[in-house]
């Protein structure tokens, strides 16, 4: 007898099978507060940084800044969001990320123009998806094992390539999207992209079957299975969206620095993992939401930037982000716990 498969929400509740009006209000009201309190999250360091330095932090220019920083480790959560949500863990898209950059900019790569160097970062990034996608899903390797081994290997070749020096991007076009000039109202093409992953990432995972399927394998892969989903294939898909999003974020990255450079994507891996988690996705898989995860990035990046403005040291930053994990860790147990 096969199982049903519960459609996914933008939530991380995990939908109730009965359809009465009374749980499904419950299930809103807790994505509701849930959502609501990051946004509290949010507009309290909003507050901080305000009432810190007003001038500095309230500015234009740093609030495009903070967002224009927010897009690229956002485009890796977007992806990281799905793979956590099927109960996987990606430990390498900080190292894809690192050596789609320098792929891209290397000066045969350059001779190719813009499109060169887009083709090349986001084909590196889902061939590094592909390589961890058959590893677990065919080779049956731990996500934790095959990612690390892939986060190794990359940063090794990120190194070899560069030979530990950093490649600068001559073309035009390229470093063009940069420049405030580029600005479309405002609003810097890189979070233009942003806002367009992460749309696109909500509607895939809310209103179409790969959604369904990822939220089902998360929840219980062998009860997936018996309704006729291919897990393998699933997984696999689920690791070629995370080398895609990592190659998108390369590209970002060149942008936003001009360079390629065998340390970009430094930490990523663990940055986005962070936001996905106080955003609400369960490390176990089955739930998650793509909205929180962006709220996620969001925090930590103007956490980081208020640090930068009142010139605090970067280890009470991480000690910060630390406890901000653990606490949402904890409001996730006792969410789990009351349902």
């Amino acid at each position: 007898m096969t199982q049903p498969v519960s459609p996914p929400r933008d939530s991380a509740d995990k939908v109730p099978t009965t359809s009465e009006p009374s749980v499904w209000r419950g299930v809103l009201a807790r994505a509701d507060v849930r959502t609501l309190s990051l946004l509290g999250v949010l507009a309290a360091l909003t507050l901080v940084g305000g009432i810190t330095k007003p001038d500095e932090f309230l500015d234009t220019r740093n609030l495009q800044l903070v967002l224009t920083q927010a897009s690229v480790i956002g485009v890796v959560t977007v992806g990281m969001t799905f793979v956590i949500m099927s109960g996987g863990i990606d430990l390498s898209v900080g190292a894809i990320v690192a050596l789609a950059s320098v792929w891209a900019t290397t000066v045969a790569t350059q001779d190719y123009g813009f499109g060169g160097i887009l083709f090349t970062a986001v084909l590196v990034g889902v061939g590094c998806g592909l390589v961890n996608g058959l590893l677990i899903a065919y080779g049956g390797m731990v996500p934790f094992i095959a990612t690390l081994a892939m986060l190794a290997s990359a940063r090794g070749l990120a190194l070899q390539i560069t030979d530990g020096k950093t490649q600068i991007v001559t073309v035009d076009s390229v470093l063009d999207l940069g420049l405030r000039d580029a600005y479309v109202l405002g609003i810097p093409p890189l979070v233009m992209v942003f806002a367009v992953v992460t749309v696109i990432g909500w509607l895939v995972l809310n209103r179409t079957t790969f959604g369904r399927r990822t939220v089902a394998v998360g929840g219980n892969a062998e009860a997936a299975r018996l309704a006729g989903i291919d897990v393998r294939r699933q997984r696999l898909y689920l690791y070629l969206l995370s080398g895609l999003c990592c190659g998108i974020a390369a590209f970002l990255l060149i942008i936003l620095s001009g360079s390629g450079q065998n340390t970009n994507g430094n930490l990523y891996e663990l940055d986005a993992i962070a936001a996905a988690i106080i955003g609400g996705t369960l490390l176990s898989g089955g739930r998650g939401t793509i909205t929180g995860s962006v709220l996620g990035v969001l925090i930590f990046t103007t956490i980081t930037n208020i640090f930068a403005l009142n010139n605090l040291q970067s280890d009470v930053q991480q000690i910060a982000k630390g406890a901000i994990i653990v606490a949402a860790v904890l409001v996730q147990r006792r969410t789990a716990s009351t349902t």
